[in-house]
């Protein structure tokens, strides 16, 4: 079964994230890939839906922000687009309050994260904004910290507002604190869309990765069960794992249960939820600068 892309755009409000998704929606028309979108608004009125055409599936998230408020509403609506649109890609445009790591907890559900590739987090970024942002609440210079530090590609807008040394400067300190990302200052999301094509998140991509994609820093893993395990060695597993994995979730099966488990982990914290039906056995991972085959050969271990 072929996977549907995902591409999170991120940013802050007024940033260019939907100057940049209408450039991307051309861009699929001209090569003739079936798209699909999914918008969320903090407020329950859509601002920005009109530059989405009529041919393309449309899901707005209206009334809170995917990454917390309105988490279930987001796992609903991406499974229904997958089975009734098959899409070849969905893009996803977050609130600006969205915190890129919440984002990809909110999307992969372990019911359908087999079936998607993500390929990135494009965070957009109003360099005016950024050159001001002292003058921001510090839980909002925070926030846009956040969504630079956590993205695949950067864009710097609004440099037409900036002097060339007010450019080097933001340019800087965003690579300071992204390395990893490409940068590139425009006005109006104005990014070559080949260099977007280039992305490439999930950890199967990333093995096979070579010099003509973009290094990337969040990565995302999903493993299937096909057996019971040992919920001492499961604990013994969690205990050796490295601090850069901020998220794991999915359906384990213990011992001799017939049913499984629901298990969440998030910053160290496990969590577990007995199950009434039986789920795919699929457990998620999201991660920094993670192995991956590592973790792949000790979840191999315990289902010996």
């Amino acid at each position: 079964m072929s996977k549907t892309e995902i591409l999170i755009l991120s940013g802050f409000l007024g940033s260019g994230k939907t100057s940049l998704l209408k450039r991307l929606l051309e861009d699929e028309r001209r090569i003739g890939r079936k798209v699909a979108v999914m918008m969320n608004e903090l407020g329950n009125v859509s601002i920005d839906s009109d530059v989405v055409e009529d041919d393309v599936a449309l899901k707005e998230l209206l009334g809170g922000c995917v990454c917390c408020s309105i988490q279930d509403e987001l796992e609903a609506q991406l499974q229904g687009l997958l089975l009734a649109e098959k899409p070849d890609v969905i893009y996803l445009e977050t609130t600006g309050a969205a915190h890129p790591v919440e984002v990809l907890d909110a999307i992969l559900s372990p019911l359908f994260a087999d079936r998607l590739t993500i390929k990135g987090i494009i965070t957009t970024v109003d360099g005016v904004r950024w050159r001001d942002r002292k003058l921001l609440s510090p839980q909002l210079q925070q926030l846009i910290i956040e969504q630079v530090r956590h993205a695949d590609f950067i864009i710097i807008n609004k440099t037409n507002e900036l002097t060339e040394a007010e450019q080097a400067m933001i340019s800087f300190e965003v690579q300071s604190l992204n390395a990893n990302a490409q940068c590139l200052l425009t006005t109006f999301s104005r990014v070559a869309i080949e260099q977007l094509r280039k992305l490439t998140v999930s950890s199967e991509q990333t093995a096979k990765k070579h010099g003509s994609h973009t290094k990337v820093n969040l990565t995302t893993f999903v493993y299937q069960f096909q057996s019971s395990i040992s919920p001492i060695e499961f604990e013994n597993f969690l205990k050796s794992l490295p601090d850069t994995i901020y998220r794991i979730k999915g359906y384990i099966k213990f011992g001799q249960s017939d049913l499984p488990t629901l298990f969440q982990f998030s910053y160290g914290m496990p969590l577990y939820m007995k199950e009434y039906m039986n789920m795919p056995l699929n457990l998620v991972f999201i991660g920094e600068g993670i192995d991956w085959k590592t973790i792949e050969s000790q979840l191999n271990i315990l289902e010996k």
